[in-house]
């Protein structure tokens, strides 16, 4: 059999727990269910970065980011990075990307591309719009038409903002994405074709045709529990300032329920697109030799911890994803309708897929090949990062920014945010520990008591051991990724004993 196909399919922003498969009364997501249903599903997978390009830049090198360097959202994809694309594409697979990019900048990179359609969270971009290899399915006046309301959205408060609108459906960037994968589909599939499909929803601006909107009434939506004292002293000057910023639970519920319903109609309007490529897949008899990944670079509060949106914190609505990965015509005739509860990364899903290909992986890849779909044994523990050695931002610096704070006064304090501190996260089935060897307050959060996360149980002297071992498995993973890439040795002149004798 030739070397399968990969689809890879991401959502931007999507927790876990936003689709039914993963939390009951969530967003129904019937096409997901059917991935699973043909593959394997993953309940415990973490994103190595809750941040855009830090995420993606991982996921697309299996390296963390203290590795890459890609921390910010200001640094994308490193120079001569050993990326997906640049294997495929030597593996001599028609390569392409179609929705948001968000990771290469480098014409280096972005030459790699057969097709490159790019769209971003308010429409085509503003720079460099030209596709390549592909013509929009739809007239570019129409796609720019439909994205109006996103480069000026309607604010419900600084902290909330959505919108219900009535373009024509076919002219959203979700649809979009979605046929314009059909076409390349239809087009392209006699090829060996690797294929990036990058949806930007659900992620904000919080914006949905009427249609899907109306599946998920605001008064019928199940807000999260809130903890009155949650950010007091006990939690981190950086979880207080986060909390200060983008606090929801003074704001007029109607406008919670708005916004929690709209990203639910988003993820829906998502999970249609994808069920129309698959569609596709299967029209074109090219499933069986196909293997298509869903996941997301990272989640969204969506009214957990009283927020919305994301910041640099580790609780699970921002750093566990959904991951489905499903490949029928795989050996025994693929693995289907599993569960896998092994607690997994997003760095692991590149090995994985070029094993599934038959493709060496590169030594410096830090992540392992996925349990189930392989013959890999489980694993009980994930990592997640964040900063960059920078300042700590602090209350004060928070306070020299105009009131009343809001989504605006994210982005501005964002620059600074996203770099302070080396904080770095461990997780297991029952604990989460969070360290800054640069300071600020450790967290821990004990899963099977407090699955909300609600109680920073770090300074209680009964866990002592707990964050012990939690420590010792952080230490084990920064000296397992310290240094990944291969070093060249010096090449041999004379006899190896003779270059020992010369140093003597």
């Amino acid at each position: 059999m030739d070397r399968p196909n990969v689809i890879f399919i991401m959502a931007d922003q999507m927790r876990a727990t936003a689709s039914h498969l993963y939390r009951y009364g969530a967003c129904h997501t019937p096409s997901l269910e059917a991935l699973a249903k043909r593959g394997v599903l993953y309940r415990l997978a973490f994103t190595p970065h809750p941040l855009c390009v830090p995420a993606r830049t991982s996921v697309m090198t299996s390296r963390y980011p203290h590795s890459t360097g890609a921390r910010r959202n200001e640094t994308l994809m490193p120079e001569g990075a050993n990326h997906a694309f640049r294997i495929w594409k030597r593996e001599g697979f028609t390569t392409g990307l179609i929705g948001k990019n968000h990771c290469y900048d480098r014409p280096e990179d972005l030459d790699l591309f057969d097709v490159y359609c790019e769209l971003t969270h308010r429409g085509r971009p503003e720079e460099n719009a030209v596709t390549r290899g592909m013509e929009w399915v739809r007239p570019v006046e129409a796609i720019d038409a439909a994205h109006a309301v996103r480069r000026e959205m309607p604010r419900q408060s600084p902290r909330i903002s959505y919108a219900v609108t009535d373009f024509p459906e076919e002219d959203y960037g979700t649809r979009l994405i979605a046929d314009q994968t059909v076409r390349f589909i239809e087009e392209r599939g006699a090829e060996p074709f690797a294929l990036w499909v990058s949806f930007p929803d659900p992620h904000e601006p919080f914006e949905v045709p009427r249609r899907y909107a109306e599946m998920f009434p605001p008064d019928e939506i199940e807000l999260p529990p809130w903890k009155a004292d949650e950010f007091g002293e006990s939690a981190p000057e950086r979880n207080r300032i986060l909390n200060r910023i983008l606090d929801i639970t003074q704001d007029d519920e109607a406008d919670v329920r708005g916004v929690i319903s709209t990203y639910y109609a988003m993820i829906r309007f998502v999970d249609d697109g994808v069920g129309r490529i698959l569609h596709a897949l299967d029209s074109q008899g090219l499933r069986e030799n196909t293997i298509v990944v869903f996941t997301a670079d990272h989640g969204d509060f969506m009214g957990e911890h009283g927020m919305v949106v994301k910041g640099g914190v580790f609780y699970d609505c921002l750093t566990r994803v959904p991951l489905i990965v499903s490949w029928p015509g795989g050996p025994a005739g693929g693995v289907s309708g599993r569960v896998d509860e092994s607690l997994v990364s997003t760095v692991d899903i590149l090995p994985t897929l070029l094993g599934l290909q038959g493709i060496e992986v590169p030594r410096e890849m830090q992540g392992a090949p996925l349990p189930t779909i392989t013959d890999a044994g489980p694993r009980d523990e994930a990592f997640s990062e964040y900063g960059a050695g920078g300042p700590a931002y602090t209350m004060a610096d928070l306070e020299l920014l105009e009131a009343p704070y809001g989504y605006p006064t994210l982005i501005e304090s964002l620059w600074a945010r996203e770099a302070e501190g080396r904080r770095k996260m461990v997780r297991t089935r029952d604990w989460k520990y969070v360290h800054d060897p640069m300071g600020d307050l450790d967290e821990l959060y004990d899963l099977v008591n407090d699955p909300w996360e609600q109680a920073n149980v770090a300074a209680d002297p009964g866990n002592i051991e707990v964050i012990g071992d939690m420590r010792r498995r952080l230490a084990g993973w920064m000296i397992r990724t310290e240094d990944p890439s291969p070093v060249p040795l010096p090449e041999q002149i004379g006899p190896p004993h003779s270059r020992h004798a010369a140093n003597r």
